[in-house]
């Protein structure tokens, strides 16, 4: 069983290191990152819309059946996920392009994805965990290709920006407490897993942070933009009224 694991992790990694560098070769003309992140962009829409399948049809619930053993379905997933964050982390480490806390979520993913898999049990939760925090990395992404071509400050900027924003908080931090609270709260699940569970909804609150500074500081910057709008369009009104006595 662990052989075959292996073997799919493998797989998984070349499947994603293939894809970068058929992106990387034909878009030569363009940054490593812009590959990258088209290869964390297709990874992020297949692992929500697995992890969503996985967790709300195909079962068993992650929050009535935490350290239930893995289904197939699970162990497919955690295989295809785990080969993307070794080939991300490789990928990061190699261009020293992320800051810490986010090579500790890489390492920690790494090590729960691969903890589960070998434990052979868990892998609702773990599941639950993968969906809520990667329905908001398509976004991430695409914000980022907005910001590469010049379209970031549009219509379509604000749209992605309000969605990452509700859906970070609603799944990631909100979801996530009721993730942890079944888990913690559960006599199956060994104290690892418990831990892992744990520290990844730190790491996602301290993510909030940073999270809720950029909405604020969007939130004013649009407010004071409007008023500035405004007032300047009171001063025309104000001049033509002038003007017509």
């Amino acid at each position: 069983m662990v052989r075959t694991i292996v073997v799919r992790v493998v797989c998984s990694f070349l499947v994603w290191l293939s894809l970068y560098s058929a992106s990387w070769y034909q878009n030569k003309h363009r940054t490593p990152e812009w590959s990258d992140r088209f290869v964390t962009l297709i990874h992020g829409l297949i692992v929500t819309f697995l992890s969503g399948y996985v967790a709300l049809i195909d079962g068993p619930w992650p929050l009535t059946h935490p350290g239930h053993p893995n289904t197939t379905a699970q162990i497919n997933l955690l295989c295809l996920s785990l080969g993307y964050f070794i080939f991300d982390f490789g990928w990061c480490v190699h261009y020293n392009s992320e800051d810490e806390l986010m090579l500790y979520h890489h390492i920690l993913s790494i090590f729960g994805m691969g903890g589960v898999l070998l434990l052979g049990e868990s892998g609702s939760e773990v599941n639950a965990i993968i969906f809520v925090s990667e329905i908001t990395n398509p976004l991430l992404q695409i914000r980022w290709f907005l910001r590469d071509t010049g379209h970031y400050h549009s219509i379509a900027g604000d749209v992605v920006d309000a969605l990452f924003v509700l859906l970070f908080l609603g799944l990631r931090i909100i979801g996530g407490v009721w993730i942890v609270d079944a888990v913690l709260n559960s006599s199956k699940p060994n104290w690892e897993v418990k831990a892992g569970v744990l520290i990844m909804y730190l790491v996602s609150i301290v993510f909030t942070w940073d999270i809720c500074s950029f909405a604020r500081k969007k939130l004013m910057s649009k407010y004071y933009s409007w008023r500035n709008e405004r007032n300047r369009g009171e001063h025309s009104s104000s001049n033509g009224h002038v003007l017509a006595h």
